[in-house]
């Protein structure tokens, strides 16, 4: 009985690390390294991030200085940083490139808003599937006779509360989400 509930914890959970890689894909006016994250430049014939390749730091809050550990690599970069979707043009300074992050126009940001929920409603409908899926193991397993049709109204309650706890944290992550996106 215990296990149903031990079961989904981990998928849901899945759903809000999720969520947060996505958020972290959609940048806001300040500069964040994990914006970064996706992108991957060829590296001696393997694709790799290039958070595995250079020094990321923040300056001044809305540029990224990215320092190559080999500096043979500043061209593959910086092509791999314009080739992606990010829409950040790099400017090579010695054996440092520096992205600006350009200020947002109300238009982007209500886009960027946009795909936030977005990315948010698929989370709650990943952890409405976890829900149940939950359901119907524990009604399948109240047929074989496991446990009692009470256990099964009482499994059902304790899935559906923490349904309720984790779309909780989805809808608390996209309201931080959005006042990111909205502040100037």
């Amino acid at each position: 009985m215990n296990e149903v509930i031990e079961n989904i914890k981990p998928k849901m959970q899945k759903a809000i690390e999720s969520l947060s890689h996505e958020f972290n894909k959609i940048r806001t006016g300040r500069a964040n390294p994990s914006i970064l994250d996706s992108v991957k430049f060829d590296y001696y014939g393997n694709l790799t991030p290039i958070n595995q390749a250079a020094n990321i730091s923040v300056e001044e809050g809305r540029t990224l200085v990215i320092s190559p550990w080999d500096k043979s690599l500043i061209a593959e970069i910086e092509k791999a940083i314009m080739s992606s979707d990010l829409g950040l043009n790099p400017s090579t300074s010695g054996d440092l490139i520096r992205l600006t992050m350009p200020a947002l126009t109300e238009e982007t940001r209500q886009e960027y808003i946009k795909q936030a929920r977005t990315e948010a409603e698929n989370s709650r409908i990943s952890i409405r599937n976890t829900r149940r899926d939950a359901n119907n193991t524990a009604k399948d397993q109240q047929k074989a006779g496991d446990f009692s049709e009470d256990d099964l109204k009482r499994i059902e309650e304790l899935v559906q509360k923490e349904t309720d706890h984790f779309i909780g944290l989805v809808d608390s992550e996209l309201k931080k989400k959005e006042e990111d996106l909205l502040e100037i």
